[in-house]
């Protein structure tokens, strides 16, 4: 039987640079900087006090009234979430119980959700007290935190940081009840999650899935993990907006963010048939890994170079062919190095001319959501056949041959290949093509 074609006909996104496609492309086209001095809580002690937050909002803006209890249950990777689908599924033609339940057209049986999610650290005030209650000698003791500060943690607690609860707060929300996963790998747990939920279409397990990732990393808790792993600038204090910097040699390390981008996957024939507007359509995923060293990117990238060939081979088409590639690029300069040489090995003589274009310097590292939001990314760059400036590249760092624009691009984007990788080795990949009305 013939595999079904999977086609993009809506995304949703929020990111810092603002609640929306529209502020987010906008964004990125006018070379605006999300990045800034951490509001959420004061970092004045920490050696990065910067990082990519998304806009204020008010959740109850985007959930119906008689959910608006279970918000309390919601932390803000789930919130960040649960606002990318309500646009995505808005912005789709489809209408879901949360929308109108007179005039639902959203099958739930026949819809899917395949979600990525990362580490969700909770807010210290909920859970600190009970932690000093387990401390003996200034020093955590197991036993003592049985006995004594579990009890003090409310029973509902948990349900705010389990992973999986980003999709169920969404599938509860639009009453979704086709195949539902959560994906956790890390950065790259969007790109494998959109992946799986493309197969479900093509295996005809479903016919419509909300597929994507998110994750806020504007914790006390995470930027002081990323900051004791060395993986966060300490240098961008003083001027947050240069502080990013993907493959220049002037790269000191990532800024951590927040974000969510959600994809509204469809078979073809039925968004044809409802008369959708087809964005892009899904050609290619794959992924692999290779075990890391000290949680440091693989010294050779080869897991991120089997994912990159599987991903091409699936959507059958040669390096060259190849219009545009988002990549990870981090600005941590020896995953960054290690990344270059890799998608030059991979491209071959193409690396000198197709346009790499990393977007982390205006959004940050968002984590889980990273490979959701650089796929929007590429689905607005084959909608508006551009290709964006790269945000403070200016000396290529040492062996980045990459064709890296400092200035925007307009050309004919036919196909658009976004990767990523994991700081556990976790490697993934994924190609978009330009919708053409004929066979692939």
């Amino acid at each position: 039987m013939e595999q079904r074609r999977v086609v993009i006909t809506s995304v949703g996104v929020v990111s810092p640079l603002g609640l929306g496609v529209d502020d987010f492309w906008a964004g990125l086209m006018e070379g605006r900087c999300g990045i800034g001095r951490i509001r959420s809580f004061d970092p004045v002690r920490m050696p990065c006090q910067i990082a990519g937050e998304a806009p204020d909002y008010a959740i109850r803006d985007y959930i119906p009234k008689s959910y608006r209890k279970a918000a309390k249950l919601m932390c803000r990777d789930i919130e960040l979430s649960v606002i990318a689908a309500d646009e995505a599924i808005r912005n789709s033609g489809y209408i879901s119980r949360a929308i109108d339940p007179e005039r639902v057209n959203l099958r739930p049986e026949r819809t899917a959700i395949d979600f990525g999610s990362g580490i969700i650290s909770c807010e210290l005030p909920e859970i600190a007290p009970s932690v000093a209650l387990s401390a003996t000698d200034g020093r955590f003791d197991m036993k003592k935190w049985g006995r004594e500060g579990l009890p003090t943690v409310t029973p509902l607690w948990l349900l705010k940081y389990l992973p999986n609860m980003l999709a169920c707060h969404i599938g509860i929300i639009h009453d979704i009840q086709g195949p539902s996963n959560t994906i956790t790998c890390g950065e790259v747990s969007s790109h494998i999650a959109i992946t799986e939920a493309a197969e479900m279409i093509q295996r005809n397990h479903a016919d419509v899935a909300l597929a994507g990732g998110g994750e806020a990393k504007v914790n006390p808790l995470l930027i002081v993990r990323q900051c004791l792993l060395k993986r966060a600038t300490f240098t961008g204090n003083e001027d947050p907006q240069s502080a990013c910097r993907p493959f220049d040699a002037g790269a000191s390390g990532s800024v951590f963010g927040e974000g969510a981008g959600v994809l509204i996957l469809e078979d073809y024939s039925q968004a044809r048939q409802r008369g959708a507007a087809i964005l892009a359509e899904f050609v290619g995923g794959a992924s692999s890994y290779t075990a890391m060293d000290s949680y440091i990117f693989m010294k050779d990238g080869r897991g991120l170079e089997i994912a990159i060939e599987q991903a091409l081979k699936q959507a059958a088409i040669e390096p060259e062919q190849l219009d545009l590639i988002i990549p990870h690029g981090t600005g941590i300069a020896r995953d960054d190095r290690v990344e270059a040489e890799t998608l030059q090995r991979v491209l071959g003589s193409a690396a000198s001319k197709t346009a790499v274009w990393p977007i982390k310097g205006q959004v940050s590292h968002t984590g889980s959501a990273s490979g959701a939001i650089d796929l929007i990314a590429a689905v607005q760059a084959i909608r508006y056949q551009t290709i964006g400036a790269a945000y403070n590249f200016e000396v290529p760092a040492e062996g980045c041959k990459l064709h890296i624009p400092r200035e925007p691009i307009q050309k004919n984007i036919r196909y658009v290949l976004c990767c990523g990788y994991s700081f556990g080795g976790q490697t993934a990949a994924v190609v978009l093509k330009k919708f053409e009305g004929g066979r692939t």
